[in-house]
């Protein structure tokens, strides 16, 4: 099945595969989805969709394992505040359903900003733009195909050596 987000990599030339999980409607978290496509929980990266202060959405691209850090993304943003935008907003505003959210493809062209840690892995995994289809590529081809900032978007454990 060739989806929207799919068509677009195929029209940038960017090489990806796909890999198809069935869907539990009970269950939609990123561990869920990295155990049945057989990938570490931190390279299955979630697309959320934000509004800061000033009333722009933005998607913030984050690993499954981790947590949204709103004042980082903001200040990434350049706004004051950032937060999750209301889940009854995200189809009407990017045409995708919660579990099914990617910023390829979206209705409409959003900041992206992905978190940092992306760039450490050889492959990643996004949601292909529907529930049970991921899309596998390249960090350095997500970045390119969405044109997405790269920056510190996530919490740090305390304890870590980064808190």
């Amino acid at each position: 099945m060739k989806t929207n987000a799919c068509r677009v990599l195929d029209q940038l030339g960017i090489p990806y595969r796909t890999q198809e999980y069935t869907v539990d409607l009970n269950d939609l978290a990123a561990p869920s989805v990295a155990a049945k496509i057989g990938m570490p929980v931190e390279q299955v990266y979630k697309t959320l969709l934000c509004r800061t202060s000033s009333g722009e959405y933005v998607f913030a691209v984050i690993a499954g394992d981790a947590e949204l850090d709103l004042k980082k993304l903001a200040l990434a943003a350049g706004q004051k505040k950032a937060e999750l935008a209301p889940l009854k907003e995200l189809e009407p505003l990017t045409g995708y359903i919660r579990g099914g959210c990617t910023a390829l493809a979206a209705k409409r062209d959003f900041a992206v900003y992905a978190d940092e840690m992306m760039v450490l892995h050889e492959t990643i995994s996004v949601s292909a733009g529907v529930r049970g289809m991921q899309i596998l590529l390249t960090p350095a081809d997500y970045l390119r195909s969405t044109d997405a900032t790269v920056a510190d978007l996530v919490k740090t454990a305390p304890g870590s050596p980064q808190a």
